[in-house]
């Protein structure tokens, strides 16, 4: 992240090792708008929206053969008109990038809030366009999964019961959800996955970021009523033998 003159410049990248076109770009980003807010930010005419409120405005793409890029030309997140939102396959990775963007919200309140969240938007839509082939490793078996699963949660039971006597299942809730976000962004490993040889990783064989961590953990419960691993389809995740 570069300031220059109230103007931000960001940029998310992940390994790409497959091509993908400047028109599927374009199309793939205003379908995850809609999709990875849960249906929250709707599109309309280039548009990002909540209800009749603009959040942001883009202007006519560019589309090349590898890249596509809007200009920013307003909305309620942006000062004023400016800049340019940009996605391209560069040397083997996809790249995402905001240039010389004006974010209406005081800068330590737009580091605070809004970049957080778009650099977790960007990561997961950037996996998405990605895809899960090449798997970044051996797939980790159903079984020592199963296994790992089983090892963390006696490990997060007995911290419960040494730590506290009284409100344990709000301890116990708050002793796992620490305990496996801190796991899977610090080396992928819990100790159930250090003892079963495996690790959690991105689909494109880098480390967790913590929010990826954390929408993971979030999407669990999913996995468990769909009785499959909807967690690391969301989240973007693999689990592969170590």
């Amino acid at each position: 992240m570069r300031w220059l003159d109230g103007r931000v410049a960001i940029e998310d990248s992940v390994a790409m090792p497959g091509t993908v076109s400047g028109k599927t770009l374009a199309s793939s980003f205003w379908s995850d708008i809609h999709r990875l807010t849960l249906g929250l930010v709707g599109v309309r005419d280039n548009t990002m929206q909540i209800g009749p409120l603009e959040l942001i405005r883009l202007g006519r793409p560019r589309v090349t053969r590898t890249s596509v890029q809007w200009p920013i030309e307003g909305g309620l997140l942006a000062r004023s008109p400016g800049g340019r939102l940009r996605f391209e396959l560069l040397y083997g990775r996809l790249v995402a990038s905001v240039d010389g963007y004006q974010p209406a919200l005081p800068r330590f309140l737009y580091v605070l809030t809004q970049l957080p969240i778009h650099h977790l938007w960007t990561r997961l839509h950037l996996l998405r366009v990605r895809g899960r082939e090449p798997e970044p490793g051996r797939p980790a078996d159903p079984s020592r999964r199963a296994a790992a699963a089983a090892i963390d949660a006696a490990v997060c039971i007995a911290l419960t019961m040494a730590l506290g006597r009284r409100q344990r299942i709000p301890l116990l809730l708050g002793i796992t959800a620490g305990y496996h976000v801190a796991c899977w962004k610090l080396s992928g490993r819990t100790l159930g996955g250090k003892v079963m040889g495996q690790r959690v990783v991105a689909v494109d064989g880098s480390e967790l970021t913590l929010g990826q961590a954390m929408v993971r953990l979030a999407a669990i419960p999913i996995s468990a009523v769909r009785m499959r691993n909807t967690h690391d389809e969301i989240a973007g995740t693999a689990v592969i033998t170590d």
